[in-house]
């Protein structure tokens, strides 16, 4: 995996409880886990239809350095658009170079 490729910044949140300052009640929230440099690609049209039989909600795949704990109870947000992680991926040779992340969604923040 060529470093030039990975220039979009993405942020890895995953759930945390908090307590609301207010009324001291426990909420869920999202918490930031890590900042890192990706390669955010959108899913095509062909790889779109072919895998529609097992992932039909995949939108785009991001491509990640390896990285530990780093599961679908995540999400990516990249550029205020959050995305859920669908899969993921290790790379093929060794599993412990890059992560391949496949997300759905593109809901923006707020």
């Amino acid at each position: 995996m060529q470093a030039g490729i990975m220039r979009q910044r993405v942020t890895l949140q995953k759930v945390a409880r908090t307590q609301d300052p207010d009324t001291g009640e426990m909420v869920d929230g999202w918490s930031n886990v890590a900042s890192t440099w990706a390669s955010v690609e959108p899913v095509s049209g062909r790889e779109f239809i072919a895998g529609q039989a097992t992932q039909n909600e995949v939108t785009a795949r991001i491509v990640i350095r390896y990285r530990s704990g780093v599961t679908a109870a995540m999400r990516a947000v990249h550029r205020g658009v959050i995305y859920n992680i669908e899969a993921v991926l290790p790379d093929k040779n060794s599993g412990r170079e890059y992560l391949t992340l496949m997300v759905s969604g593109g809901l923006d923040e707020g």
